[in-house]
């Protein structure tokens, strides 16, 4: 039985960031509403979306190597991850930053520092 049946069919959220950290925080405060996974990149977010469908991405815009907007972009493109729910998670707030994230096909995007309470609202609003 996985975690996700043993959690009463809790929504299951994967959190992309190259920060371990930020996952940790984030699992803290969410904990209650979801079933949470981590990925630490934009590569094995994919390769873990597919293998383990989430209810909805969180995605980290600024890492190394595929950002989230070209991660986002590829997770739109592939046929198997293309309806999961992301959710941009970015420092940068500028219009031209968000218009790239809808453009990526993300279907929110919250600028940080953000509250946990947005954050779940917009999350439980998509799963």
């Amino acid at each position: 039985m996985s975690t996700h049946e043993q959690r009463n069919n809790t929504p299951h959220v994967l959190v992309v960031d190259d920060e371990y950290f930020n996952y940790e925080m984030l699992s803290m405060a969410l904990s209650d509403a979801f079933t949470l996974s981590y990925a630490d990149s934009g590569k094995s977010c994919l390769s873990n979306a597919i293998a383990h469908r989430p209810d909805a991405i969180l995605l980290d815009v600024c890492m190394p190597g595929l950002d989230g907007y070209d991660t986002c972009r590829m997770l739109k493109n592939t046929p198997e991850t293309k309806d999961i729910p992301v959710v941009m998670v970015s420092g940068l707030e500028s219009e031209q930053e968000q218009q790239a994230g809808y453009e990526a096909g993300c279907d929110a995007y919250v600028i940080k520092p953000f509250t946990i309470q947005s954050l779940l609202e917009q999350l439980k609003s998509m799963v």
